[in-house]
This record gives structure tokens, C-alpha cells and sequence, in this order.
């Protein structure tokens, strides 16, 4: 009877392992699917929270899949840790999730004795969550060309490069490194060097020696070719002009003031006749500003696609340099000697001004700002830009951006707007709002994760616990040591200056 007993156990089993082995097949295919959408990222930034700038929102509890150079996946944490791996998790819980940081107008000069210590700039950019800037022409074009290919193909380490390359300007101008013309021949042959020889990403045009009638045909030859334009506008043109040329972008608030004047054309004809001077041109169309006149104007703009770029901090700090003592600011530990050294043709000549010059530069700024939320009212693009590098007085690149868009909300935009002029106007401004600007699947990994909400407070953007710049994650302790070593260049560069 046990020997039965077993035998029957003995085939129970076996018949339960047949029926295993047939069912095991099935089993796997009906797993395979689960097995199969598991998909594999390099980062995985979880629990965090999504800032939409477009939206002026935001998205908690949300997981953010980077690959390369993009990011690939954005979702409710939850699914995005069933569906996804990563070589790398960043925790992101009680943070916020931004675009990079884009500076609309940065410089880089001062001859070639400065090459070092404005390519020691470079890391303080990155440091301040600036993955992307806009150098706006300086005396080192070639130089700047030249890192602009480096640091795209990763040879050098930076922010991501847009450069105007040389400048076109008039004939013996005071700003070296420029291209001068003098005719419209000359204007269509610096345009071609541009394009096709430096493939620069846009074109900028000052007023320094530049003939009128050659800056209007600099904008219209430009536009008819497609390439984009920065530029100051000269005394003897209205706005109104630059805008019908094709300008793209105006840079500096104040030349974007000077459109709201009621008889700005009067003025320009007074000024290109030799009537007045440029100090009674400016205190003329100061005199003349109307707001519905400024705002018939700023609609234009907007109309147009013309972007402004105000760099008010600059201007801010060049206005009150007999007030503020710069002499103990912490961002001198960031600049070389030779850099610092250039600070002083401002200084000097603000130094000079008189009791009634200062008071007027005091009220000039403080008029100038007021249009800056007519601008946003008016629908007209605002760029966030600093102006930093040779020249600008204690005006400290990385850092001057965060000052700017703080000022921006001083002067009465939101905290929503000041951060989408640092995060979404640069690229639209460059058609690469499907790139740039936002979170979400084919947008590029570039990101700041900050400690607090921005939205609320424009000064949490430098509150930076990490900064992504082409999919790599730099943490604090490495933003940190960018930090301390460009403190450690320019500590030594002193330490030499001094030996001299």
C-alpha cells in the first residue's frame, strides 16, 4: 500500500512539472511586455518639482529622465521609477526644476594680454546656472570664435556660445576690434565675412562712427539674408527706423526709451543737422516722454518681433558709482588684474561729473526703468542680459544675471516674467524654443535645480544645488570647486601683478 501511495505522489509531481515546464513559455511571454518597457537613461532626477515657465506653474512630484544630451522622459514619479532605469539618481525632493540660464549680453576684451583671464570667466557662467550666453562683441572676436568651437565639441569647458563676432562700426571708432566701414560696399562685405567666413549666430551694429544711412542699410541688407541683428541705435535715426530696417534686438533700456518721446523725429533731425548735441538731444527726449506715445511704440516692437535687452544693472551700477563703494565686493575675487585694470575708464570718467551730472544720471536710470513694465505690457520680448566682462565697472559675470532679473521684479515685472527673459527669451529670440526653455521629451538637458521656488521669490535662482549643462550634472560641491578655482587664478594673477 506505501509503495502505491508513492508511486501516485511520484506522478503527481511529475505532472505538476510537466504542466510547469508547458506554462513556462506562457508565463514569460506575458511578462516579456513588462520586461521589454523598461527603458534605460543616464539620470534620473526624482521627487521633483517641475517649473513651467511658459505656464508660470508648477508640477510637484515629478521624475525627469536625462540621456545624453536630452532629456527623454518627464512624468509622475511613481511611473517614471517603473518604466525607467538610470545609470545616476539625483534626489529632487523639496526642490525645483528650471531651464538653464541663458545671459543675452556678455563681452569678452581688452586685448590680448587678457585672453586668460576672460576665458577664466567661463566656469563662473556655469557656476551661476548659466548654461548659454550671448557675447555681444568685444576686441577678441577671433579668440571667442575660437572657443566657441571648443566648448562645442568639448574641448573646452562652458557655457554653450552664441557670438556676434566683430562688430560693424564707422570709421576709426573708439571700440578696437570692430569692422569699419565707410560705405555700403563695405557694409555688404563685413556681412559676408560674417556669415560665411565666421558663421557668426547674429550680427551687431553700434553707433559709435557709423553713418546713419549705412546702419539702416547694415539692418535691411542683414535682414534680406537672414541673419539676425543687435545693435545701438544711432542719435540721428528714430527708433522707428531701426525697427522698419529689420533690427531684432535692442540693447540697453534706454535707446527703448528714447521711442516714447513725442517728438523723437524732430530731435534726430535737430541732432543729425548739428543743431544740438547729444546732451541736449537726451535731455530733450526726456523732457518729451509720453506714455501713450511710448506705448504706441512698444507695440510696434512687439508687432515686429523686436526684443529688447534692457542690461539696467549695468546701468544701474555706472549711474551710482559715486554712492556705492564697490571695494569690498565679493565678485572682485573672480577678476584678473588686467580685467580690473579696464574698470577704470568708467570710474574716471563718473568721477568727473559734477553735482548736476550726477543727479541727472541718478534720474535718467530711474525714468529709464519705468518702461520696463510698459514693455511687458506691450507683448515685447525682454532678454536678460548683464553687459559683463572688460570695461563694465564692478559688473561681475554669472552673478550680474541673477542681479538683473531681481532688479526686473524691483522695477515691476513678476517674478514668472523675470525668469522667462532669463529662460525662454534668448531662445526664442534665436528660433530655438524646440530646443531650449522648457522640461519636457526632445528639449535639451540643460537644467537648475534650485532650493527654492522662483516663481515666488526671482531670488531663489541662486540658491543652486545643481547645474545639468549637456546632460553632465554638476552638483554643488563641483560648482562650488569651479568656484574656488577661478578665486585661485586670480589670486595668483594678483600675487604676480604684485611682484611687478
Amino acid at each position: 500500500m506505501k509503495r502505491l501511495i508513492a508511486a501516485f505522489a511520484s506522478a503527481r509531481l511529475a505532472a505538476a512539472l510537466l504542466a510547469a515546464a508547458l506554462l513556462a513559455p506562457a508565463i514569460l511571454a506575458s511578462a516579456a511586455p513588462a520586461f521589454a518597457a523598461q527603458k534605460h537613461g543616464d539620470v534620473v532626477i526624482r521627487h521633483v518639482t517641475v517649473v513651467d515657465v511658459e505656464g508660470a506653474t508648477t508640477v510637484g512630484g515629478q521624475a525627469v529622465v536625462l540621456n545624453g544630451a536630452d532629456i527623454v522622459a518627464v512624468g509622475a514619479d511613481a511611473a517614471i521609477a517603473r518604466d525607467w532605469r538610470a545609470r545616476r539618481t539625483i534626489e529632487g525632493r523639496g526642490r525645483y526644476l528650471i531651464p538653464g540660464l541663458w545671459d543675452m549680453h556678455v563681452h569678452f576684451g581688452g586685448g590680448a594680454d587678457l585672453i586668460d583671464e576672460n576665458k577664466a570667466l567661463l566656469p563662473l557662467y556655469v557656476a551661476n546656472g548659466i548654461t548659454t550666453i550671448r557675447d555681444c562683441s568685444g576686441d577678441l572676436a577671433d579668440q571667442v570664435l575660437a572657443w566657441r568651437a571648443e566648448i562645442a565639441s568639448g574641448r573646452l569647458f562652458g557655457p554653450q556660445l552664441l557670438t556676434s563676432g566683430a562688430k560693424i562700426e564707422g570709421i576709426a571708432p573708439v571700440w578696437e576690434g570692430t569692422i569699419e566701414v565707410g560705405s555700403a560696399a563695405d557694409v555688404d562685405a563685413a556681412l559676408a565675412r560674417l556669415s560665411q567666413r565666421d558663421k557668426v549666430d547674429f550680427v551687431k551694429i553700434t553707433d559709435n562712427t557709423l553713418k546713419p544711412d549705412l546702419f539702416l542699410h547694415a539692418l535691411r541688407q542683414a535682414r534680406a539674408l537672414g541673419i539676425r541683428t543687435s545693435g545701438h541705435i544711432p542719435m540721428a535715426l528714430t527708433v522707428d527706423q531701426a525697427v522698419d530696417a529689420g533690427i531684432s534686438s535692442i540693447e540697453h533700456l534706454d535707446y527703448a526709451y528714447n521711442a516714447g518721446a513725442k517728438d523723437e523725429a524732430a530731435i534726430a533731425a535737430d541732432f543729425a543737422a548739428g543743431r544740438i548735441d547729444r546732451a541736449e538731444a537726451n535731455r530733450r527726449l526726456d523732457a518729451g516722454f509720453d506714455r501713450d506715445t511710448a506705448m504706441a511704440a512698444y507695440r510696434r516692437f512687439a508687432a515686429k518681433g523686436v526684443s529688447v535687452t534692457p542690461t539696467l544693472n549695468g546701468s544701474r551700477i555706472l549711474a551710482y558709482l559715486d554712492r556705492d563703494d564697490h571695494s569690498q565686493d565679493e565678485g572682485l575675487a573672480y577678476i584678473g588684474p588686467k580685467l580690473r585694470k579696464t574698470y577704470d575708464w568708467r570710474i574716471e570718467r563718473a568721477a568727473k561729473a559734477d553735482a548736476a551730472a550726477i543727479a541727472a544720471r541718478h534720474k535718467q536710470i530711474e525714468d529709464v526703468a519705468t518702461i520696463l513694465p510698459m514693455l511687458a505690457e506691450a507683448g515685447v520680448p525682454i532678454m536678460a542680459g548683464t553687459d559683463a566682462g572688460f570695461l563694465n565697472s564692478f559688473n561681475y559675470p554669472g552673478f550680474g544675471l541673477h542681479d538683473e532679473i531681481e532688479l526686473f521684479v524691483e522695477k515691476g515685472l513678476t517674478p514668472a516674467q523675470a525668469l522667462a527673459s532669463a529662460t525662454r527669451a534668448g531662445p526664442a529670440w534665436f528660433g530655438r524654443l524646440d530646443r531650449y526653455g522648457a522640461i519636457k521629451p526632445g528639449m535639451a538637458a540643460d537644467l537648475v535645480l534650485l532650493r527654492d521656488n522662483p516663481l515666488d521669490d526671482i531670488a531663489a535662482t541662486r540658491a543652486i544645488d545643481a547645474v545639468v549643462m549637456r546632460g553632465a550634472v554638476h552638483d554643488r560641491a563641483a560648482l562650488d570647486a569651479m568656484l574656488a578655482a577661478t578665486r585661485a587664478k586670480v589670486a595668483d594673477w594678483n600675487a604676480q601683478a604684485a611682484k611687478r
